[in-house]
C-alpha cells in the first residue's frame, strides 16, 4: 500500500510538472508570438523643404534697430505730473491738478491718502495718457489747516487692465 501510493503521488507530480510546463510554454509561446507578429505603425515621411535663397529681403538697419529699441523704452517709463500742494475751501472742494502726459504709454489712477491716518482723502478713477484733472472734490471733508498726504499713482496696461507698477508723491493739501 506504500508502494501505491508512492507511486501515485509520482504520477500526479509528474502531471503537476507537465501540466505547469505546457503551460509554461503555451505562455511564453503567446509572448514570441506577439512579439514577433505585431501590426505595422505606418510610418509618415515628409520630404524637407529647404530654405530658399533669398531674394528681397535687407538688413533692417542700426538707425531703424534704434527707433523700434527707443518704441520699447518709452512705453515702458512713465512721467508722473501732480501740483505739490492742493487748496481745499468748503471742505471738499479743491484745486488739485493731476495729469498724465501725452507721452505716456499707460493709463494711471491715483489714490491720495493722509500721512498721519492713511486715510482715503481722493480717487481719480482712469485717467488716460493726454487727460488730466483740474479740480476735484475731495471723498472726506477736510477741516482748516495743512495735511501731508501721499499721491499713489497705479500703472495699469492699456490692453490687458493688469497693473504694471505704482509709484508715489507727496502732496499737502491746505485747507483755509
Amino acid at each position: 500500500m506504500n508502494t501505491t501510493n508512492t507511486q501515485s503521488n509520482q504520477k500526479n507530480k509528474k502531471i503537476i510538472l507537465l501540466l505547469l510546463l505546457l503551460l509554461l510554454l503555451s505562455v511564453g509561446g503567446y509572448f514570441v508570438y506577439r512579439h514577433f507578429n505585431q501590426p505595422d505603425v505606418p510610418v509618415t515621411i515628409v520630404s524637407g523643404e529647404f530654405l530658399p535663397d533669398g531674394k528681397d529681403a535687407s538688413k533692417i538697419s542700426g538707425e531703424e534697430l534704434q527707433q523700434l529699441a527707443q518704441k520699447k523704452v518709452d512705453a515702458s517709463q512713465f512721467n508722473m505730473v501732480i501740483a505739490p500742494t492742493a487748496n481745499v475751501q468748503q471742505g471738499t472742494k479743491s484745486d488739485l491738478f493731476i495729469q498724465n502726459p501725452p507721452h505716456n504709454a499707460n493709463p494711471i489712477n491715483v489714490e491720495i491718502r493722509l500721512k498721519d491716518s492713511n486715510e482715503l482723502v481722493y480717487t481719480s478713477g482712469a485717467i488716460h495718457p493726454g487727460y488730466e484733472i483740474k479740480g476735484a472734490t475731495l471723498e472726506k471733508k477736510l477741516e482748516e489747516g495743512s495735511y501731508p498726504a501721499t499721491a499713489l499713482f497705479s500703472i495699469y496696461d492699456g490692453n490687458t487692465k493688469g497693473k504694471r507698477g505704482q509709484v508715489a508723491a507727496a502732496i499737502d493739501f491746505v485747507v483755509k
